[in-house]
């Protein structure tokens, strides 16, 4: 059962029946019983029961349970045995739902604060720090802002150059790559026409806080060089006026090929950065890595439909 679902019958918020799950929040006696009936049981059985399932597997979304997340280095010894299997993906999906919620909790609508970019970013950067925590001590955040990638994988061999690079902490170099490999995060929100266009097609084009599934003509990732590899994917939009990540995916095999020539910035064109753009080619190699998709919503048939595949479902 959804947790839309039994909101619903039990007349209460998903967010509530969300909290309850994640232990946040502790229901009275009387939303017992509620939800006692809407699940055909008994108060005494909801107290009693051994828990069923995990926080970390959310019943709207669907898994794809034997993909599990391999960190390849980024040089010799190449080894990617290493993986973090799909709980710890939702686990970090749950986190930054979480604190979504708490800012939302707190009258702050932080799509309006910064705009559709930077929240895209913001998404990213919630969801990787859910990465960290759920991985344990697998992960940790690269130190430097520019240095890549985003995460760093802590084996033995990781802990060895952290441990090589000494009181260098603050310089870039050894962080640009990590010698030791990891993972990047990157997060879109997806493509949509323009006003001009969804004027002449007479739609109605999605402002910030409106779902943009309806109208998505498609969707890539972006970075600084065209040397990211091991990348995890997001795909998210607004659910019930909220951002939400809505797909994730993962690939280790992208090359530079799998991006666009990097575009540099006109001068005298404000804060721009160089950027390049992945390619079709990198966009099914990530598709082919889907991790999980929310179950409804129509994500599944878009992000089918744009692959010309079947392979999420």
């Amino acid at each position: 059962m959804s947790q839309e679902a039994l909101a619903s019958a039990a007349s209460l918020d998903r967010t509530y029946i969300s909290q309850l799950e994640r232990g946040h929040k502790s229901p009275t006696l009387t939303t017992l019983a509620k939800l006692a009936e809407c699940l055909n049981t008994t108060v005494q059985q909801l107290l009693t029961a051994p828990a069923v399932g995990s926080p970390a597997a959310p019943a709207d979304y669907l898994v794809r349970r034997s993909r599990r997340v391999a960190m390849a280095r980024l040089r010799p010894p190449n080894d990617s045995s290493l993986t973090v299997p799909p709980r710890v993906v939702l686990a970090a999906v749950n986190f930054a739902h979480a604190l979504i919620d708490d800012l939302y909790r707190a009258d702050l609508d932080i799509a309006a604060v910064l705009g559709l970019r930077n929240l895209s970013a913001f998404v990213g950067e919630l969801f990787a720090t859910g990465l960290t925590k759920a991985s344990g001590d697998l992960l940790v955040r690269n130190p430097h802002q520019d240095g890549h990638p985003d995460l760093l994988l802590m084996d033995a061999v990781g802990r060895r150059s952290w441990q090589q690079i000494g009181d260098r902490l603050d310089e870039k170099q050894p962080f640009s790559p990590f010698a030791a490999g990891g993972i990047e995060v990157k997060a879109t929100c997806g493509s949509v026409p323009s006003p001009a266009v969804c004027r002449r097609r007479g739609i109605k084009r999605p402002e910030i806080g409106d779902p943009r599934i309806g109208c998505l003509t498609g969707y890539d990732w972006k970075a600084h060089h065209r040397e990211t590899n091991n990348l995890v994917g997001l795909l998210w939009d607004f659910v019930a006026d909220r951002p939400r990540v809505a797909a994730v995916f993962y690939a280790n095999d992208l090359r530079a090929e799998d991006w666009s020539a990097i575009v540099q910035p006109k001068q005298g064109g404000g804060r721009t950065t160089s950027v390049s753009i992945m390619s079709p080619r990198g966009i099914r190699k990530m598709y082919e890595g889907w991790i999980c998709v929310l179950a409804s919503g129509g994500y599944r048939e878009f992000l089918n439909a744009r692959n010309q595949g079947d392979l999420i479902g």
